[in-house]
C-alpha cells in the first residue's frame, strides 16, 4: 500500500477546507471509475468553461482497458491521473468525469503521502467515488464534495444540479442549508456532527478493509444508492452495523434510492435497521442518484435538525464548504 493512514479510521475530527474557485481557476478531469462517453465529456468540459475555469483533461480519461470493459483504462493509469493532477500546483480542483466502478482497484495506488503535502483541493464526485471520498477523509484529512460528475446525465441536463454544484465550488457561503421539500424526519431529533459517507453500498464494501473506517463517533453519516433492492439494502445497513462503522454515530442524512425499488419498501428497511440507533434519521433530503442533487460538503461539521412537529427537516453547514 503506498500511503500510510494518516488519522485513525473514523476519526471524527473536521476535515481540512479547499480554497474556493474563481473564474479562470485549472480544474483537472479524471476517470478513476468507468469509461467514459466521449461525446458527454465533451459536453461537460464546455459547461465548465462557460463558468469561466480553465479544464485539462486527464491523459487517460478517454482509455479503455483492453479486456475489462467496465474500468476506463488501467489502474495504474487511472491512478496517475488522479495522482499528477493533484501534485500538479497550477491544478485548484479535481473533478470526476463519472462513476461506475473500479475507484476500490485504484486507491490504494495514491501516494497519500504526496497527496497531503500538497494540500486540500475541491474533489468531486460521487457513486463509485465514495471510495475516494473516505480516502481522502481518512487518509488525508481533507474535506470533499459529494456531487455531480462531468459527464454524467445530472451534470448536462439538470440545471438544478449543475447550479448548487457551481455555487458550492465558487460562492459556498450561499448554500449552507441543504435540504429539498421532501425531506421529512423517518426519526426526529437534531443533532451536530461531521459529514461523511456517500453510496452506501461502497461504504459497506470499504468496511473491514485496512484503511477503511472503523466507527461512526462524533459523525453525522449521508447515504444513498441505486439500483439496490430492498433486501440488499438490508445486507448492506447490516454489514455496516456489524462492522461497527456506525457505532456512536450523531444522525443519519438520506438521500435519494433511485431505482431500489417502492419508496415505502426501502423506508421499512431504513426505519428497522436505523432506527434502534435512537439517532435523528432524516430522509429524502435530496442528494444522490437522484434528480436535482444538492452538493454536499463531506468532512465539514454541520447540524441536522429533523423535527418532530413535521416541520422542514434541513442540514446546516458550519462555515463555507470552501474557503
Amino acid at each position: 500500500m503506498t500511503g500510510e493512514v494518516h488519522r485513525p479510521a473514523g476519526a471524527p475530527g473536521a476535515s481540512a477546507r479547499p480554497p474556493r474557485l474563481r473564474p479562470g481557476s485549472r480544474v483537472a478531469v479524471v476517470a478513476p471509475c468507468g469509461p467514459v462517453p466521449a461525446d458527454r465529456l465533451e459536453q461537460g468540459v464546455a459547461l465548465l468553461r462557460e463558468w469561466g475555469l480553465d479544464p485539462v483533461v486527464g491523459p487517460h480519461v478517454s482509455s479503455a482497458h483492453p479486456e475489462l470493459d467496465y474500468l476506463a483504462g488501467a489502474d495504474a493509469d487511472r491512478a496517475a491521473d488522479l495522482q499528477e493532477a493533484w501534485c500538479d500546483p497550477s491544478v485548484e480542483a479535481v473533478l470526476c468525469a463519472r462513476g461506475g466502478y473500479g475507484a476500490h482497484r485504484m486507491v490504494d495506488l495514491l501516494d497519500w503521502a504526496a497527496i497531503r503535502a500538497a494540500g486540500p483541493k475541491a474533489f468531486v464526485g460521487y457513486s463509485d467515488a465514495t471510495v475516494l471520498h473516505e480516502a481522502f477523509a481518512l487518509r488525508a484529512g481533507f474535506s470533499t464534495l459529494h456531487g455531480p460528475m462531468v459527464a454524467t446525465e445530472a451534470f448536462l441536463t439538470e440545471p438544478a444540479t449543475r447550479e448548487h454544484l457551481r455555487a458550492t465550488l465558487f460562492a459556498p457561503e450561499t448554500v449552507r442549508t441543504l435540504g429539498r421539500d421532501t425531506a421529512a424526519a423517518l426519526v426526529p431529533g437534531r443533532a451536530r456532527g461531521v459529514l461523511h459517507g456517500g453510496c452506501v453500498s461502497l461504504l459497506a464494501a470499504d468496511a473491514g478493509t485496512p484503511c477503511g473506517r472503523t466507527h461512526g463517533r462524533g459523525g453525522l453519516l449521508v447515504i444513498e444508492d441505486t439500483g439496490e433492492h430492498p433486501y440488499r439494502l438490508d445486507g448492506i445497513l447490516t454489514r455496516l452495523l456489524r462492522s461497527g462503522a456506525l457505532e456512536g454515530l450523531a444522525g443519519v442524512v438520506c438521500g435519494s434510492w433511485q431505482d431500489c425499488g417502492p419508496y415505502e419498501k426501502i423506508r421499512a428497511v431504513l426505519a428497522d435497521r436505523l432506527g434502534p440507533l435512537g439517532i435523528p434519521v432524516v430522509e429524502e433530503l435530496g442528494f444522490g442518484h437522484g434528480p436535482n442533487a444538492l452538493t454536499l460538503p463531506l468532512g465539514a461539521p454541520a447540524v441536522l435538525d429533523a423535527p418532530a412537529d413535521g416541520g422542514r427537516c434541513t442540514l446546516t453547514v458550519e462555515a463555507p464548504a470552501l474557503r
